[in-house]
Order: structure tokens, then C-alpha cells, then sequence
């Protein structure tokens, strides 16, 4: 089972640009190399307040247990989704909330 981990701070002042970290926990097995079967993970996406405000396609050279970093200004207390999809359909979700004021 894939365990989807975030790091947000809780506040923030208005206009502050935070940083964003992700990390899952999965194997990214391409299958090329071994005789496992395949397991990728084959999109990650954030959503902020509904809005979409960044996305990733894995590829077959991604690493195991991808990790994100990113950094993102905020004006208003935001509601975060990070959503990861498998390539078999399953998803995986973990969400957060900044305070901002």
C-alpha cells in the first residue's frame, strides 16, 4: 500500500511564499529490469482552493518513493489536495490547509 506523506506549515502571512513537500512511498517497479510484475504510479497533482496549480507525468525512469518540493505564494487561507494516480486507476490522496492572516 502506498502511504502519501505532505509537509505544509500551518500559517502563513499574507503574500508569504511557502514551501510544499511531498514525498509517497511506492515502489516505481518498471518492470524492465526485474521480474516483477510492473507498479507505477502514473500522475501527481495539487490542487489549491480547487485550483489546479501543479502536476507531474512519471515515467519509467522515475525513482522509488517520488518526492516533491515546491514553493507557492498565498494571499488567503488555501486548501490543499495532493492526488497521485496509479497506473492501474487507483488513487491516492492526502490533504492540507494553510491558515493565512
Amino acid at each position: 500500500m502506498s502511504t502519501p506523506r505532505i509537509r505544509l506549515p500551518r500559517s502563513a502571512a499574507p503574500g508569504e511564499v511557502i514551501e510544499v513537500r511531498t514525498l509517497i512511498d511506492h515502489p516505481m517497479i518498471t518492470g524492465l529490469s526485474s521480474p516483477e510484475p510492473r507498479d507505477m504510479l502514473e500522475r501527481f497533482e495539487v490542487t489549491v482552493n480547487g485550483a489546479f496549480v501543479f502536476g507531474y507525468d512519471f515515467e519509467n525512469g522515475s525513482s522509488a518513493n517520488p518526492t516533491f518540493t515546491f514553493h507557492l505564494p498565498l494571499d488567503e487561507t488555501s486548501d490543499f489536495v495532493f492526488t497521485w494516480t496509479h497506473e492501474d486507476g487507483h488513487t491516492f490522496v492526502a490533504e492540507g490547509q494553510v491558515r493565512v492572516g
